[in-house]
């Protein structure tokens, strides 16, 4: 017996679940099937939506809207051409039905045509009243297009007939900031501001516009209304602690930190920056305190395992900054932040085949500062690992072909291996370089230094520096 879908008894989505589990047929409207399919789509239920297209389409076989959702599930399915071949029976029916062209235009998407994708969303655009939801589809098009200024224009339209739309809103900035017009962003966040002057996010994002210029005391005040405009809006908190800090004013960001761990769960980087503060007021036990909660929040923070590190190391406590680094590198041993520390506190302990090893893997996981390369090559003259220090530095020459530093360096590994000749050929491109460092010589080589010869050498570029 077949009943209607408008039955008050039930809802569509009940009455058709319940015709699924018993064999009755009940008969529902177009939009009834479309309520219960988008159910299904937004609920990621693809095989209940197909199976309510085909009931759907069994009853009312003639139905553009039933067949658009079926494009959706195609595409979805990347089943491009039997889409493209729907549309185009659909078409034929309904020429002016934009969401034909919007349909187009996600298959032109999907097969990276965005230029294709635009041109339909252009026609879409042309033919709907509704035009928010389609430029914001134009503008992520433009986005794929690295087209940011077309794609911000979009954005901005979205916003001109929904001003509510925050993730138009989010992108409208992201397009800002990458075009890199800040002052522009901060005039349209201002514009947007005098007609909805309680809207937190447009207060949040124009401090961060401000703090990208250094303007401190303004993104101090922008956040400030973000928090009077919604005091739950933890983004906001944390963003003013940060400038707090920025002003030098620790006392008041630790406040605005602990204010977001009142609000929800606690953050490890709420603890962080508390900590940071901490340290910065002298207040070592809380600053310790602080940078313990953070890895017990979050053992995979870096910042927070690096924290403890330094503040050990400003210490000079050695031992316990080598005692969490290699906790550190326990949780994580491709992080090259935490070699390059492991190193040079190995290094300081005088623990030099550790620190060589350190080093070592600094260089592996990509971590090039001359200063990397110096150290190295200091550690290991320091064990006499000669040959692999003029190894190192070679390799270093490659990214620092001019530098005093190294090639000093790699004359005196020559001149300690008895290879006068390289050992000529480095010091004098040294000397060429920056004859004022050639103390270098005289202080990681002192029984070089000493040799008549190398003394003649260097008093030779006395007086012929530029």
């Amino acid at each position: 017996m077949p009943y209607s879908a408008h039955d008050d008894r039930n809802l569509p989505l009940e009455k058709f679940e319940s015709m699924l589990k018993t064999n009755d047929v009940y008969f529902f409207d177009t939009e009834d099937f479309q309520e219960i399919i988008h159910h299904y789509l937004n609920s990621g239920k693809i095989a209940l939506a197909k199976k309510a297209i085909k009931i759907g389409l069994g009853q009312h076989p003639s139905s553009a809207d039933l067949k658009l959702l079926s494009v959706e599930v195609l595409v979805f399915e990347n089943q491009f051409d039997a889409a493209e071949e729907l549309l185009q029976e659909i078409e034929l029916i309904e020429s002016s039905n934009e969401e034909v062209f919007i349909q187009k235009a996600n298959i032109y998407s999907k097969r990276d045509k965005h230029h294709k994708a635009v041109e339909c969303l252009q026609i879409a655009l042309s033919m709907s009243d509704e035009k928010a939801d389609i430029n914001s589809l134009l503008g992520m098009e433009y986005l794929f297009l690295d087209d940011y200024e077309a794609a911000k224009d979009a954005f901005l339209r979205c916003l001109e007939e929904d001003p509510e739309d925050y993730s138009a809103l989010y992108n409208a900035i992201y397009c800002y900031e990458f075009l890199e017009d800040f002052d522009g962003a901060i005039e349209f966040l201002n514009d947007y501001l005098n007609d909805n002057p309680y809207c937190e996010v447009a207060w949040h994002q124009l401090g961060k516009q401000f703090m990208t210029k250094k303007m401190y005391k303004e993104a101090l005040a922008s956040f400030e209304f973000a928090t009077f405009s919604d005091d739950t809006f933890i983004g906001a908190y944390l963003e003013k602690g940060r400038v707090l800090e920025k002003l030098k004013r620790y006392n008041e960001a630790i406040e605005n930190y602990e204010i977001t761990l009142n609000l929800d769960d606690p953050t490890s980087y709420a603890y962080l920056r508390i900590g940071i503060c901490h340290d910065k007021l002298g207040n070592d036990e809380l600053a310790k305190k602080y940078f313990y909660r953070t890895v017990h929040e979050d053992p995979l923070l870096d910042k927070g395992w690096l924290a403890i590190t330094d503040f050990y190391f400003k210490h000079k406590n050695y031992q316990k900054a080598l005692y969490y680094i290699n906790k550190a590198i326990n949780i994580d041993g491709e992080n090259v932040q935490y070699w390059k520390r492991c190193a040079r506190i190995n290094e300081l302990l005088h623990f030099y085949e550790e620190a060589d090893m350190a080093y070592r893997k600094t260089v592996e996981l990509g971590n090039y500062e001359l200063q990397t390369w110096l150290s190295w090559a200091d550690v290991l003259l320091k064990t006499g690992e000669y040959e692999s220090a003029i190894h190192s530095l070679l390799q270093a020459l490659e990214f620092y072909p001019e530098n005093s530093d190294l090639e000093y360096r790699l004359a005196g590994m020559y001149y300690t291996i008895g290879d006068s000749i390289k050992g000529d050929h480095h010091l004098t491109k040294a000397l060429k370089h920056n004859y004022e460092d050639h103390q270098t010589i005289e202080v990681l080589f002192p029984s070089v230094f000493k040799r008549p010869k190398i003394r003649k050498l260097i008093s030779s570029f006395r007086n012929v520096q530029p």
